[in-house]
């Protein structure tokens, strides 16, 4: 992204790399913000100093009022502020504290020696603190820098927090009794006494000028000094170039670090959430093993009750004799379902009569109506009397697993 006009790209470049570099920095140098929220504050930080120029992010140590010390990031400078149709410049400190972008920056007015702070002001306090509705509404991460620096400008511009204050002009020392110092206020510019028989300048015809003091030290060097300094400007102009050398690409590489970062923060969430569906996955898949189990107890001991049998007996079978229920609850489960599939068969009979003409059908819907509703209560004990089968077979299976 091309920085805006007014915005030099040597100075954005360097502004750059400085954010890189101190922002990349681990161990005990590092700034004390999360690692999930220095990229977002470099772009803040960026975006803030394309739109404004005249401020500059630096590093300095911030006070607390509990006494606690910490070097954090501040945007230094001047704000534009439009007033009567002039533009003046009021210069401002952005904090940005440890907790920043999820809390709102701390601002303060910093005025000059010439400057004097607007007592009372609907939003600056007399130590210089900013306070505004922007900064009471912060909401992460929609909120921003350059935001608040357009509410800063239109605040200031409703109510200027500073006025200058005039000085009194400072006089030079005299020299004699013809100067004397004008009183303060008095509009008088200091210059010697007319009369006074002093000049600045010396005094013509007296033989002597005194020369500048550029002048008056020798040029002692000799030729060895000289080429021992020379040596040592370019020793260090070599070290610097490698120095710039190096920071450029440890700034490269850390820029591909934090993408790296980046990547496998998001490859992460994604193998949490597959091995949390991995988890669901196998505890069904208990679930329906425990089932078969259940199932395959149940047909095994039906096997080995039944493998004795004559084979003889077959021809001579009775099909409604063939399942003999031995407790009460498979005998209550055999009843319901046998009633719900001759009912079903019932229905079917009645709609095929029905459609042939033979059932009236007034007929049809009363013999239907009454047929389901007696259906509806089978297959309602049907469901309950499978559930609790199911609960006494897992007892039964839990009681054979702890013999």
């Amino acid at each position: 992204m091309a920085p805006p006009p007014g915005t030099d790209p040597a100075k954005m470049q360097q502004i750059q790399q400085f954010l890189t570099s101190v922002l990349s920095q681990r161990g005990p140098s590092a700034l004390p913000y999360a690692e999930t929220t220095k990229w977002l504050i470099r772009q803040h930080l960026l975006t803030l100093i394309s739109s404004y120029s005249s401020l500059e992010p630096k590093t300095a140590t911030f006070t607390h009022n509990d006494g606690r010390s910490a070097i954090l990031l501040q945007a230094d400078g001047t704000i534009p502020m439009p007033f009567q149709g002039v533009s003046y410049n009021i210069p401002v400190v952005i904090w940005l504290l440890e907790s920043y972008p999820r809390d709102p920056p701390r601002v303060y007015v910093n005025p000059t020696r010439d400057m004097i702070i607007k007592r009372p002001h609907s939003n600056v306090s007399p130590s210089g603190l900013v306070s505004l509705p922007y900064l009471h509404a912060w909401v992460y991460p929609s909120s921003n820098l350059v935001d608040l620096a357009a509410q800063l400008s239109a605040a200031f511009s409703r109510d200027p927090p500073l006025y200058s204050q005039r000085r009194p002009p400072q006089s030079s020392p005299s020299i004699g009794s013809g100067y004397s110092k004008p009183p303060i206020g008095s509009g008088y510019s200091p210059s010697p006494s007319i009369g006074s028989g002093y000049s600045p300048s010396p005094s013509i015809g007296s033989g002597y000028a005194r020369p500048p003091p550029s002048y008056q030290q020798q040029q002692t060097d000799d030729a060895a000094e000289v080429y021992k300094r020379n040596a040592i400007n370019k020793l260090v102009e070599m070290v610097h170039v490698d120095l710039v050398m190096m920071r450029s690409a440890r700034e490269a590489e850390a820029e591909g670090l934090l993408s790296v970062q980046a990547t496998l923060k998001r490859r992460e969430e994604e193998l949490n959430r597959g091995l949390h569906e991995m988890v669901n996955e196998k505890e069904t898949l208990e679930q329906e093993l425990q089932i078969v189990s259940m199932n395959t107890d149940v047909l095994d001991s039906w096997i080995r009750d039944n493998q004795g049998r004559s084979k003889n007996v077959l021809a001579d079978l009775d099909v409604d004799s063939a399942f003999v229920c031995v407790e009460t609850m498979s005998k209550q489960m055999l009843e319901c379902t046998a009633s719900d599939l001759a009912i079903e068969d019932a229905v079917y009979a009645m709609d095929k009569s029905f459609r042939d003409g033979v059932l009236p059908f007034d007929q049809y819907l009363r013999s239907v109506r009454l047929l389901s509703r007696e259906q509806f209560f089978h297959r309602a004990t049907a469901e309950k009397v499978r559930g609790m089968q199911m609960e006494a077979q897992v007892a039964s299976i839990a009681a054979r697993l702890h013999l």
